[in-house]
């Protein structure tokens, strides 16, 4: 075996090594501290996981990269798995972005909600993620409420000596709406105060606001002084809603996986200074035999890489192969010494604990609302069985059309809908091969018989019904070919184009369907989905057909250029109407060429 001999020849360095298919996708992506020691094990007798076997079986090849120590193995192993998605690796479902709380880099800084993907550092000071955006919006308030925040793009006139904002009357904020002007001083203490609110010292914020309002009483401005009073309270009214869930002001992250079949569960407890100042819950895409200890360490990089609130503390429930290495990353990355726990007693025990059984309650409703959603069947798709006399829900619709001018270019469409909605990753295009000329009816044979040969073949999912675009000719047509698959069973009905009259196999004449049926209405939204997208198909292939014919003469104009051309333009109309330079800057083709293609367009006009 070739992937035998190569795993031989691996270096004993650490570094990150992934499995590809015949294809070259990547399978599976991992780690080593002894790349060739870690890969051999893959193929050892006495390795009986059986998701490695399945994964080992469809690998036809091994690559690897070598890293400068198992830190780095482990950030190199992280953002592969976070760009690559491989299928036997766990990964966090929802990784497109997270929302943070900004604090910006500006004389006078705003505090705003953004959504990043990739968290870099910047000059900027980040809080998050958060996975609750209602708690995030309700940080985000009281933070509004209780300090003077500049939401607004307002200038600032830097020729004065204290930096003071140039407000607009039109503003609302409370930066600008504040009685007296701030100076960026006194509004850099205030943005201190907010980072501390952040990191929960809510005390020393009470300090400071209480401060605040002796001054303006002393000073006989009871009306700020009032307004004071009401921020201490809004803080108070807040503070009450935080759980403290220990006596200590530690700074801590309690980690949990819980999982269930294919469904996964990550729950971070964020305390700081001995309050719960948030509660991250992650989807996580799972595999059978999935082992705890091998993916937690993942996810603790996935996670910190997204953040830049990093705790002194951090409570697992498993050992991990990679603490070590992870604490001295995370130590590096805070510029502060950073500890991972496994604890069996005390204040971290219960702390743990606590976050077990709320993640194990939080999978359990996960798992429900996935049965109610699986279980839920739109009333229209009920109707729709009703008025087919169908024996089952149509929860799942091929449709298919075909389209082609004068027997050129002939080509099919065929969409998916799944509980009424279109699927767009399951819609399939088909090229006619075997029939000659026009002849609609032959053309919708072939497209059936090989959708459905394919689909019994790979043992792929099955329609509950199949709806032809056109009348009794087509549907016989599609009929006979579910009948030499053996797939008589599945029901199947042809929506006629002019009075949308609806026939079925075993009636002469079109089912009586009420015109404002909703079903009705979700038979022709499948019908006129099916025929654009065939149609665009076809122009596309006809386009194409005519740009490689028309332009055979074009010295330097090869398939590359072409390519080119196809990528960014969808028709010879849309190529014809653009500007030279636009054409040169999305191809890079040279401009002499473009000229020439110009030009044999022109003709290919006037000819017509």
């Amino acid at each position: 075996m070739v992937i035998k001999e190569k795993v031989k020849n691996l270096t004993t360095n650490p570094g990150v090594y992934f499995f590809k298919d015949h294809t070259g996708k990547i399978l599976y992506i991992g780690k080593a501290k002894n790349l060739k020691k870690r890969v051999l094990s893959y193929f050892n007798k006495s390795n009986k996981n059986s998701k490695n076997k399945i994964m080992i079986s469809k690998a036809v090849d091994v690559d690897s990269m070598i890293a400068k120590n198992e830190v780095e193995a482990l950030l190199i192993e992280a953002n592969m798995i976070k760009l690559y998605k491989p299928k036997y690796n766990v990964f966090m479902k929802d990784d497109k972005s997270f929302p943070y709380i900004i604090i910006t880099n500006e004389a006078y800084p705003r505090v705003e909600i953004i959504r990043k993907k990739n968290l870099h550092k910047d000059n900027n000071i980040y809080f998050g993620p958060y996975t609750d955006v209602h708690y995030l919006r309700s940080i985000i308030k009281i933070i509004h409420q209780i300090f003077p925040i500049r939401t607004c793009d307002n200038y600032i006139d830097k020729k004065l000596n204290n930096k003071k904002i140039t407000k607009k009357g039109t503003c609302f904020c409370g930066f600008c709406l504040s009685e007296e002007v701030v100076t960026e001083k006194q509004y850099s203490e205030i943005i201190k105060k907010v980072i501390q609110f952040l990191k929960g010292k809510n005390k020393n914020v009470k300090i400071f606001l209480d401060k605040l309002m002796n001054q303006a009483s002393f000073k006989m401005r009871y009306e700020e002084a009032a307004r004071i009073r009401d921020q201490i309270n809004a803080l108070n009214v807040f503070e009450k809603k935080q759980t403290k869930i220990t006596q200590k002001f530690v700074n801590r992250d309690i980690i949990n996986i819980e999982y269930k079949n294919i469904y996964g569960l990550a729950l971070i407890l964020r305390v700081r200074n001995g309050v719960l100042v948030g509660r991250e819950k992650f989807n996580l895409k799972i595999f059978n035999d999935f082992n705890i200890n091998d993916e937690l360490d993942r996810f603790l990089v996935q996670y910190y890489q997204l953040t830049m609130d990093i705790p002194s503390e951090i409570l697992i429930k498993n050992n991990i192969e990679s603490k070590l290495y992870i604490e001295e990353w995370l130590s590096d990355k805070k510029s502060s010494k950073v500890k991972i726990f496994i604890p069996n007693r005390g204040d971290k025990k219960q702390m743990l604990d606590l976050c077990i059984k709320n993640n194990q309650m939080l999978l359990k409703e996960y798992l429900i609302k996935k049965i109610k959603r699986k279980e839920f069947v739109p009333k229209t798709l009920i109707e729709l069985k009703n008025d087919l006399n169908m024996l089952v829900i149509p929860k799942r619709i091929e449709a298919f059309d075909n389209s082609n001018i004068q027997g050129k270019s002939a080509v099919a469409g065929m969409v998916c809908f799944i509980d009424g909605k279109p699927v767009k990753s399951k819609y399939r295009h088909f090229n006619i091969k075997t029939v000659k000329g026009i002849d609609d009816f032959e053309s919708m044979r072939e497209v059936v018989y090989r959708r459905y040969y394919r689909q019994i073949n790979e043992n792929k999912q099955l329609p509950d019904l199949i709806l032809i675009d056109g009348g009794k000719g087509q549907l016989s047509a599609a009929k006979s070919s579910l009948d030499k698959l053996g797939l008589s069973y599945i029901s199947i009905i042809g929506i006629a184009k002019k009075l949308e009259e609806i026939y079925l196999p075993s009636l002469s004449n079109p089912q009586n369907i009420s015109k404002t049926s909703s079903s009705l209405y979700l038979l022709r939204k499948i019908r006129d989905e099916v025929h654009r997208f065939s149609i665009n198909f076809h122009r596309r292939k006809r386009d194409k057909s005519t740009f490689n014919s028309i332009f055979d003469g074009i010295k330097g104009l090869g398939d590359k250029k072409i390519r080119l051309i196809w990528k960014n333009y969808d028709s010879l109309y849309e190529l014809n109407n653009d500007s030279i330079n636009n054409i040169y800057d999305k191809t890079r083709i040279p401009i002499d060429i473009i000229k020439k293609i110009r030009n044999k367009i022109k003709t290919r006009n006037k000819d017509e």
